[in-house]
């Protein structure tokens, strides 16, 4: 089953260009680099020796025996959570990172709502020798203050989002107005594989290790290939990482699990949520057709998650164009089932989850039935950054 064709713009319907006319220069030059440089041997030589003496790749499949037990089937946690920096986040910003300084640009930007991929970018700004500066909503600061001195430490210069609700969303919208006009020496690090076409197959191809890795270890541990493979959405770039591996293999089935926030049928005029591809409908956002959360007459809604990096109102094309042909099943995690898998991860494992990654584990834990018998759960990040969230949600008492 073919899904979706690598040289298009386009995924079914969904993706495109939709920006100014001043960021299709920038978009073009990204893409005839991009398309030239992955296929060089000495661009892909330079980003496999950091994707493994800096960044820590392969990343271990571990049975989850604990977990397995309680849910009655063999569950295996694909460990983005122990790549360096603590999520998935620097696959995708080492190798744009390394395009970018080959095109000769000096300055990186890039866009943040849990932080990670912030902090992703700032250690490669630092390693590569770029001027790092990171746009971050005024609400995610406020969650995420561990993860704004990790960026600042690391000497890139935070700027805080006012606009709007402060998330996400309007971080990414700073973020393209500044690429707009210092495009000739800056290069606008997406985090996601959400906006303008390159960036939904750049960061796809580029977080695609997870997937190739994930595919090679469990037909080493298992023999065969998993009943099914499962990651948290916002954007989607974890969750195309993984999938990416199993594609083509039609009886593997793969679930993408959005925030529910704090339910999904409260009938608020504000969503309450961020499941997108369970409740969006398709529009424009940041640059590309895809399934967003808007009211009737088209203006975008404000999302809500736990999870800063669930928390935003749109998701990639290639998500949306792969549920519409029904090769990926959305599925939904509140708050409370989040929180869930928070708990009973550490508590089983000995693994405290990002809470991003806790809404997968709770769905796991709320329909252990949908995963078959042997199922990959994407661990994309760890909790270290969410205790302080966690505490203040459980009133200062703990777990």
């Amino acid at each position: 089953m073919k899904i979706t064709d690598a040289s298009m713009t386009r995924f079914g319907r969904f993706g495109g260009q939709f920006v100014p006319e001043t960021l299709m220069q920038p978009l073009k030059e990204l893409a005839e680099a991009y398309s030239r440089l992955k296929v060089d041997p000495q661009f892909r030589g330079e980003l496999s020796a950091l994707l493994s003496n800096y960044a820590g790749r392969p990343t271990p499949l571990y049975l989850a025996k604990s977990l397995s037990r309680e849910l009655s089937r063999k569950v295996y946690l694909k460990r983005e959570d122990l790549l360096h920096g603590g999520a998935h986040k620097l696959n995708n910003v080492l190798g744009q990172a390394l395009v970018a300084k080959t095109m000769g640009k000096t300055r990186l930007i890039a866009e943040t709502g849990a932080g990670q991929h912030g902090v992703a970018s700032a250690m490669v700004g630092a390693n590569l020798g770029l001027d790092t500066e990171v746009y971050m909503g005024e609400v995610d600061i406020e969650r995420q203050k561990m993860n704004v001195y990790r960026m600042e430490l690391l000497g890139a210069r935070v700027i805080p989002v006012r606009s709007g609700s402060r998330t996400l969303k309007d971080a990414i919208n700073e973020a393209m107005r500044d690429w707009a006009g210092s495009y000739e020496t800056t290069h606008y690090l997406m985090g996601t594989v959400a906006g303008p076409h390159p960036y939904p197959l750049m960061v796809r191809e580029l977080q695609s290790i997870i997937g190739t890795e994930a595919r090679e270890q469990i037909l080493k541990a298992e023999g065969r290939l998993p009943d099914s493979v499962a990651a948290c959405v916002g954007g989607g770039s974890n969750a195309m990482g993984i999938f990416s591996g199993f594609l083509q293999d039609e009886a593997t089935k793969l679930i993408a699990v959005e925030a529910g926030g704090r339910g999904t049928s409260s009938g608020l005029k504000i969503a309450d949520h961020g499941a997108c591809l369970n409740l969006g409908e398709d529009g424009v956002l940041h640059g590309a057709m895809t399934k967003i959360l808007q009211d009737p007459y088209g203006q975008i809604l404000e999302s809500y998650s736990l999870a800063a990096g669930l928390d935003y109102p749109g998701v990639g094309p290639e998500l949306a164009h792969l549920v519409e042909v029904g090769r990926v099943t959305p599925a939904i995690a509140d708050d409370g089932a989040a929180l869930e898998g928070f708990r009973r991860l550490s508590v089983l494992e000995g693994i405290i989850p990002a809470l991003e990654s806790a809404h997968a584990v709770g769905f796991a834990l709320k329909d252990p039935e949908a995963l078959g018998e042997i199922a990959i759960i994407n661990l994309s990040g760890r909790g270290d950054k969410d205790l302080a969230t966690v505490m203040e949600h459980e009133g200062g008492e703990g777990i």
